[in-house]
């Protein structure tokens, strides 16, 4: 099979062309090659940048490094400030981030992708509070995430759909673990699950009786930095372990209809765009004080 994928150039201006949603309805995936530049990731990799920082500072501090390796490049330094440590020393600052820097805001209430999530789902969008960064580094057993469906974190939550918009911010490959993805699963119901023991992450698994058609009917998704691949939180995904000499920067981000539950056990997240009450739109003061809605008291 082949990936459905269009030039930047092709598609339509404010949202996805019409075999682009044909393509994500039977298949439940759709590839939006280099949909940002490197100058519109730039704020996230800034936010980032930050909480590398910080957490070079404190195994400093901790004396587990000598060097802060404040000279690298960003695709290399968080790789060697963890070269020689464990993964229990890694999982402290948790297996991915979610913290409220201004730069994550950014992308996600990013105008190309609300274009492209409107065109599946209307223009009354709710950011879930369900986004993720995945820094995947070498060597690290947490890098590698098992077959699992994101609807597994939420199985009780009345929302659907909820589409994931996944943004590798460094070239993605066979090697550092690209994104790998079971297609046309979108439409199963949630699979029988457990928790996985190898990482120490209690990331969710796929029972073992469903993992050899995974693998077998599996679609590889290498993609260039700043690309979007979007699924459906019932299509069955994995990635595998890092073995280049830099982390993997991937973003999850997540999105839903308005009208469907907020998920506030998980967060909290804000409406992104609404051609309803366009005035209730969050601003990042508001997504910095947990606001959902802009006008609204914390939540």
């Amino acid at each position: 099979m082949t990936t459905a994928t269009t030039s930047s150039s092709a598609r339509k201006a404010g949202g996805l062309l019409p075999e682009q949603i044909t393509f994500y309805e039977e298949e439940g995936y759709l590839v939006l090659p280099r949909l940002l530049s490197d100058s519109e990731m730039a704020p996230v990799r800034e936010a980032m940048t930050q909480k590398v920082s910080q957490i070079a500072d404190e195994l400093l501090a901790d004396g587990l490094i000598t060097d802060k390796r404040e000279d690298r490049p960003f695709a290399y330094r968080l790789a060697e400030l963890f070269a020689g440590l464990s993964d229990r020393e890694f999982l402290k600052y948790g297996r991915s981030w979610r913290d409220r820097l201004p730069g994550y805001f950014d992308l996600m209430s990013h105008p190309k992708i609300l274009d492209a999530v409107e065109s599946l789902i209307g223009g009354e969008l709710f950011a879930n509070p369900v986004y993720n960064v995945r820094p995947k580094v070498p060597g690290v057993a947490a890098g590698a995430v098992p077959w699992h469906q994101d609807k597994s974190y939420w199985p009780d939550a009345n929302a659907n759909p909820v589409i994931t918009v996944w943004i590798p911010l460094v070239d993605s490959t066979l090697e550092n673990g690209c994104l790998q993805i079971w297609p046309r699963t979108h439409k199963t119901p949630v699979l029988s699950y457990h928790q996985e023991k190898v990482t120490g992450t209690g990331y969710t698994e796929i029972d073992e009786e469903y993992l050899r058609k995974a693998r077998r009917e599996a679609i590889l998704l290498p993609v260039p930095a700043g690309s979007a691949i979007l699924f459906n939180d019932r299509c069955i995904h994995m990635s595998t372990p890092n073995h280049s000499d830099h982390v993997r920067w991937s973003v999850d981000l997540r999105y839903q209809p308005t009208d469907q539950d907020p998920m506030h056990q998980h967060g909290a997240g804000f409406l992104a765009r609404s051609d309803a009450f366009p005035e209730r739109v969050a601003t990042l003061a508001d997504w910095l004080a947990s606001r959902t809605e802009h006008g609204q008291e914390a939540s």
